[in-house]
């Protein structure tokens, strides 16, 4: 599997280029990361948006990427609804309305992405974040990308937004610990791979505490 990590603005979530062909994420800045794709690949090629859940700062720029690439949009079936509300996909926060996406993909938990002949990621359901939120596993490498799920050195994604559960995170997290991660790929900062499976449990530890002090 080849992975570009493509940061558009600096506010932005992180992007993901797979294989030249499959992106994870699109952050809000359609121009910036249209032009920076232009440097890595023919727009034409790009297969489908992978969308780790709906928040703007993930999303925003889908449609104006999918619309000059023909590349179809895919999320969890759980996050839909939320593309068209301003506070379910935190557009709000950002000064903007929802992405209003019509996706052409709709995922459920276990469904796999063929991202090659021998490669594909598995979609890991994991609510808490949003209602929605995916991780996706691809095993040979055994990459996880988290989006705003977890986060390198124990940290987890935030549960006060519209949508979020800290009760749901912390089961999300404890299914995350169940799979041999070598490589964290998550939805801000830095990649690492760094004893994840111990940074993943570190999560799971900080989300029953973030459960508890939210009873």
């Amino acid at each position: 599997m080849h992975v570009q990590k493509i940061n558009a603005s600096p506010y932005d979530s992180n992007i993901y280029l797979i294989n030249k062909k499959f992106l994870i994420d699109t952050g809000m800045d359609a121009a910036a990361l249209i032009k920076e794709l232009e440097n890595h690949i023919d727009l034409n090629t790009l297969d489908t948006i992978i969308l780790t859940h709906c928040h703007f700062d993930h999303s925003g720029a889908a449609s104006e990427v999918a619309e000059k690439s023909g590349a179809k949009i895919a999320i969890h079936e759980d996050d839909v609804e939320c593309l068209k509300d301003n506070s379910a996909s935190a557009a709000d926060l950002f000064g903007y309305k929802a992405p209003g996406i019509e996706p052409d993909i709709i995922y459920k938990d276990g469904d796999k992405v063929q991202i090659a002949d021998d490669e594909y990621l598995q979609i890991i359901h994991t609510p808490g974040h949003t209602k929605g939120c995916i991780c996706l596993y691809e095993p040979q490498s055994k990459s996880l990308f988290s989006g705003d799920t977890v986060f390198p050195s124990g940290s987890v994604g935030r549960t006060d937004l519209d949508g979020g559960s800290a009760d749901k995170l912390e089961q999300s997290i404890e299914k995350l610990t169940e799979f041999d991660v070598k490589v964290l790929y998550p939805g801000h900062g830095n990649v690492s791979v760094d004893n994840v499976n111990e940074q993943i449990k570190q999560s799971h530890q900080a989300s029953k505490q973030l459960k508890y002090l939210q009873l």
